[in-house]
C-alpha cells in the first residue's frame, strides 16, 4: 500500500523517486496524486512527502490532488532559456536540477516512473544524471517497487474496484439483453431491417454503455466467435456474424474515467443452444472454477493455484501448459493476476510469480480457468475478480450468472 513507500524505498535502496507525465491515464501519477488535469513531475525524497510540480495553468488541478505543490513557472523558464544561450534541452535539466534539490536529491539513487514521450525523457535524464554525477537514475522491470506497492489495495481502493465491476456486470447485463431482442434468421441473429447483426456492433454498444456510466475502455472488449473464441486472446473480427450454438468468449476490462481503476471480468455465452461439445468444456471450466475457488486460502502463493489448476485439467484429459509449455489447446495460460491502476499487476499466478506473490489480505486478483481448441471451432473461459479483505475473506467483487446458453426468438 501507499503507506508502505518509505519502508519500500529504503529495502530497494533508493533516495527518493521520479514520476513524469500527466495525471490520468498513467498509473503510478493516478497512484501517488489520485489523478487528474495536470501534467507534471513528482518527486519524492524517501522519508519526506511527495511534491508536485505543475504549469501555472494546472494549478488548481494539482492542488486537488491535497499533495503539496510548486509551480514549475515558480523556476522562472524564460530565464533559465537565457542563461542557456536558448538550448531548451539545457534549460530543461538546469530547471530538474533546481526540483531535484530542493527536494533533497541532489545525490544518490531515484527510480523513474509514469507515461511520456520516451525518447525526450531519456534525453533528459540522461543530461540531468551527467550534470548532477552524484545522483543515478534507476528504470525498473518486472516486479518494480510500486508493483509491489500496489500489489494490497486499502479499503477505499477496493471500493472503487467494486463499483467498477457493478458497471461493468451492468453492461454485461445489458450486452446479453440486447442480443436476446434479436430476431433470428438461417441461424443468425438479424436486426429489425433483416440485416445480420455483427460483432462489432455490439462492441459499439459495449463502448456507450460503459461511457454513459463513466468508464472508459482503453485496452479494447474481447468478443470472440467460433474459432477466434479458441484463441485466448483474440479481440473478435468486428465482420463476424452472432451465430446461434458458437461459443463467445466476453472479456470485458473497463477502467475508471480518467485512466483509473480496473475491473476485469468474462463470461462464455452461446446463442439459442450449445452443442455438446461447448456444454463439455463449459462444465470442465465450471467445475474447475469452483474447485479452485473452494481451496483459495489467505497468504498462500499464488502460483500453487496455477499448478493445482493444471493438475485438475489434466485429470479431465485436457493438455495444459504444466505439461507442454507450448500447446495450443486446452488450459494454455495463467489462473489469472493482479488488478489495480493496472489491468495486470501483481500478484501474478504465472512463470514469472514470485515468493512475494501471494493471497494477502488486499490482494486483488482474477480466477480464470479456460480450455480452447481452435481448430474445432471452440473456447470457455469463466472469470471473476476477487478481493482479499482485512479478514482474509475471500469475496467476489461483482456477481453475474455462469449460464452458458442465451435464449433468443427464432421466426
Amino acid at each position: 500500500m501507499k503507506t508502505d513507500l518509505d519502508t519500500l524505498l529504503q529495502s530497494y535502496a533508493f533516495d527518493g523517486l521520479l514520476v513524469v507525465g500527466a495525471g490520468d491515464h498513467n498509473p503510478a501519477m493516478m497512484y501517488l496524486t489520485g489523478g487528474g488535469h495536470f501534467t507534471g513531475e513528482l518527486i519524492k525524497k524517501c522519508g519526506a512527502p511527495p511534491l508536485l510540480f505543475c504549469r501555472m495553468m494546472e494549478r488548481d488541478e494539482a492542488a486537488k490532488t491535497g499533495l503539496p505543490t510548486k509551480l514549475i513557472d515558480d523556476y522562472k523558464p524564460i530565464e533559465l532559456l537565457k542563461q542557456a544561450g536558448g538550448d531548451v534541452l539545457k534549460a530543461t535539466v538546469m530547471r530538474y536540477q533546481k526540483m531535484l534539490a530542493d527536494c533533497g536529491l541532489s545525490t544518490g539513487r531515484v527510480t523513474v516512473y509514469g507515461r511520456t514521450e520516451l525518447g525526450a525523457m531519456f534525453t533528459v535524464l540522461n543530461e540531468v544524471q551527467a550534470a548532477m554525477p552524484g545522483l543515478t537514475f534507476v528504470g525498473e522491470t518486472g516486479n518494480t517497487m510500486l508493483m509491489e506497492a500496489q500489489l494490497t489495495k486499502d479499503t477505499s481502493e477496493a471500493a472503487r474496484i467494486r463499483k467498477m465491476g457493478q458497471i461493468t456486470t451492468a453492461v454485461v447485463g445489458q450486452v446479453a439483453d440486447f442480443l436476446t431482442s434479436h430476431k433470428v434468421q438461417d441461424e443468425v441473429l438479424v436486426k429489425a431491417d433483416g440485416q445480420p447483426l455483427t460483432l462489432g456492433e455490439v462492441k459499439s454498444r459495449i463502448n456507450l454503455w460503459l461511457a454513459e456510466r463513466g468508464a472508459e475502455n482503453p485496452e479494447g472488449t474481447i468478443f470472440a466467435i467460433g474459432r477466434d473464441s479458441g484463441v485466448p486472446h483474440s479481440s473478435g473480427n468486428p465482420a463476424d456474424l452472432l451465430r446461434l450454438g458458437q461459443t463467445i468468449v466476453f472479456d470485458i476490462y473497463p477502467c475508471e474515467g480518467g485512466g483509473g481503476y480496473f475491473y476485469d471480468f468474462t463470461r462464455t455465452w452461446c446463442l439459442g443452444y450449445a452443442p455438446d461439445e461447448a456444454w463439455k468444456l463449459y462444465e470442465d471450466v465450471l467445475s474447475i472454477y469452483n474447485q479452485i475457488t473452494s481451496e483459495l486460502k489467505v497468504n498462500a502463493p499464488y502460483k500453487a493455484y496455477q499448478q493445482r489448476t493444471c493438475e485438475l485439467f489434466e485429470g479431465l484429459g485436457h493438455p495444459t501448459v504444466k505439461s507442454n509449455p507450448a500447446t495450443q489447446d486446452g488450459y494454455i495460460h495463467s489462473l489469472g493476476h493482479g488488478v489495480g491502476l493496472n489491468i495486470h499487476e501483481r500478484p501474478w499466478s504465472g512463470v514469472s510469480a514470485g515468493e512475494a506473490d501471494r493471497l494477502v489480505p488486499g490482494a486483488v486478483f482474477t480466477i480464470e480457468p479456460g480450455l480452447y481448441y481452435p481448430d474445432r471451432g471452440l473456447g470457455v473461459r469463466l472469470e471473476n475478480t476477487v478481493w482479499v479483505n482485512p479478514e482474509g475473506g475471500f469475496e467476489i467483487m461483482a456477481d453475474y450468472p455462469m449460464e452458458l446458453v442465451l435464449p433468443v426468438k427464432k421466426e
